[in-house]
Order: structure tokens, then sequence, then C-alpha cells
């Protein structure tokens, strides 16, 4: 990488969080088209439904497992270095698996997808975090681009099946991902992003025992709104289907992704406002009233058809990626500062 000269740009912080909000944005963006494109899969690969939506398994189990690696890479190597292989790698499986032409094929594509995948939340949440000022904000407007991806991701996937075919849907935005990547090392060659280690947290003073106790409650708070959220958003464009609520929204399967693209397009607006709540109010309140809400919605989502499900799946996909600001700051701020 290389270093400043004098004729050379400040370092520019909004910058670096518009790099890491596209890059969000990007993440969350591939796998809810891969869950409308599945719909229209099993005559092109040959196999049922229930196995077109299995081969991303793999991938799913791939971005977890790395997930530690690769945030280890960060602290030791380069941020940028790794937010630059995030992008070149990430677009190039997205093609990849716009490519395949058999269900071996898009599993390993698929895989692929989530390795590369993997580095952006470690990576991309740690760079935004210290550049920002107000932390509680910038993560809303981070997550707000988060939301956005699948929001955009599914109306896009049904367009594009509609109007040109399923390949496009991963295509195109691979080559758009490719190109944040070439954008970002010019960003670095100018001066405007430097190449800066992460600079270490001083962590909160605590009893080892507080810290347990920390770590335990965020631990299975995540886990339960991560199942939430992935069995949301593989299930919701089969369940629009079955239950008609696409083509309140338009022909095809353009019309489911427009109802994906209003549930996920809400909560990731809602986002900036919990953001500042974030800021204002202590995070330990803010995140736990987000996780309650979510009981009561999730319950009443089960029992519900028609027009008033596709209003709750709004209120539960709202209340469960809302707690995501308050979250990533909890994480931030009592996490070690070497990790």
């Amino acid at each position: 990488m290389s270093a400043l000269s004098p004729a050379m740009p400040r370092p520019s912080p909004l910058a670096v969080q518009s790099f890491s909000n596209i890059g969000h944005f990007y993440n969350h963006l591939f796998e809810p088209m891969f869950f409308v494109v599945a719909l229209v899969l099993p005559p092109v690969l040959g196999i049922p439904y229930e196995e077109v939506i299995t081969l991303i398994l793999a991938g799913k189990i791939t971005t977890g497992v790395l997930s530690p690696v690769v945030g280890w890479l960060a602290d030791r190597w380069s941020v940028l270095g790794m937010m630059v292989i995030y992008f070149i790698g990430f677009g190039a499986s997205g093609i990849w698996v716009g490519l395949s032409e058999s269900p071996a094929e898009m599993r390993v594509a698929l895989v692929a997808l989530g390795a590369f995948g993997s580095i952006y939340h470690p990576v991309g949440i740690a760079w935004v975090a210290q550049s920002s000022v107000n932390r509680g904000r910038a993560l809303g407007v981070n997550g707000m681009f988060g939301g956005l991806g699948p929001a955009l991701g599914g109306v896009f996937a049904g367009l594009m099946i509609d109007v040109a075919d399923w390949r496009t849907s991963f295509v195109v935005p691979g080559a758009l991902v490719i190109a944040t990547g070439a954008a970002l090392v010019w960003f670095h060659r100018r001066g405007i992003i430097r190449n800066e280690p992460l600079v270490p947290n001083r962590m909160v003073p605590m009893a080892i025992s507080d810290a347990v106790k920390i770590y335990l409650v965020l631990t299975v708070a995540m886990l339960l709104g991560s199942v939430s959220y992935q069995a949301a958003q593989s299930s919701l464009p089969k369940l629009f289907e079955m239950e008609a609520i696409g083509p309140m929204f338009g022909e095809g399967t353009s019309g489911i992704g427009t109802a994906i693209m209003i549930v996920y397009g809400v909560g990731g607006i809602v986002q900036v406002f919990t953001g500042h709540l974030a800021d204002k109010y202590p995070l330990k309140w803010v995140y736990t009233a987000m996780i309650f809400i979510q009981g009561p919605v999730l319950a009443l989502a089960a029992t519900l058809a028609g027009v008033p499900l596709f209003l709750a799946a709004i209120m539960m996909v709202t209340c469960n990626i809302g707690a995501l600001p308050a979250e990533n700051a909890l994480m931030a701020k009592y996490t070690p500062g070497k990790w």
C-alpha cells in the first residue's frame, strides 16, 4: 500500500464510512436475491425447491466459521487490505453464482460467496465504529445500508427474472462490487483513505465475572436474533408467494421482490432512529427493548395470513434489525482492545 505525499488530500473519515456502508449494503444483497431466485431455479437445476434453498447452507456455515479468522487477520495485517479482498472476492463469487450450471457448482460458488462475505462484519463494522465520532448514529446509518441490501436485492432479483433472466441478478451486482473494490484502491492511492491499523479500545473496567455475564447475554441474544433473521429472510419470499401477497405489488416475482423491499426497507430506515437512541440513552435499555418487542410480534406473525401477515413481517424484521446499532455498540464497548 502506498504512503501519503504532502500533495495528497487529507484522509477523510466520511470516505471510510461511505465504503463501509456500501460494503454492508453489498454484504446483505446476494442472499435475499438467492431466495427470490430460488423460486424459479427448480426446473433450471432439476431439483425440487426444498433442495434448492439448502444449496446456500454450506456458504452460511463458512461465513460464521471464518469470521473470527478474518477478524484476527485484520488485527494483525491490514484492515484496508482485507476490505479490498472482500470487495474483489465477494463480487467475483457473486458472478460465479450467476454463471453456475449445476447444483454442485452453485453450492461451491455460494461457499466462496460466504467465505469472502465473512470479512465484512468483523472488519467493516470495526472500521466504521473506529472512524466515527457519534458511534451510535454512524452504526445506525451503516445498519440502514445493510437493511437496504435485502430490500433492493429482492426487488432487483424479481425484476431481472421478469425482464431478463435470473443470472443477471448476480452477474451485474457482482461486477459493481468488484468496481467498488477498485475504487477503494484508487481512494487509498490518492491518500483519501489511509491504511491504518485499528486503534485498541480502552476497555470498560470490570470484574472478570461481569465480563463473562455480558458476553453470555450478548451471545444468546445474538444467536436468537440471527436465527429469527435468517428464518425470515429464507422463508418470506416463498411465504409471500403462498399467501398471494406478491400480486398486491406486481405480477410475477417482481411483486414478491417489491413486498420484500418494503419489509426490509422499513427496517433499514428505522435503524437510523435506533442508532440515535443508542447515542442518547443507555445501550442496554435500547437493546433489551428491541429484543423484548420481538417475542410477541413473532408469536403474532405465526397466526396470521394475507395483509396482516405482511404488516407483522414488517414489525418483525424492524424490531430484529433495529437492535443492531445498540448491539454493535455494546460489542465495541466491551471488547478487549487487542481484539
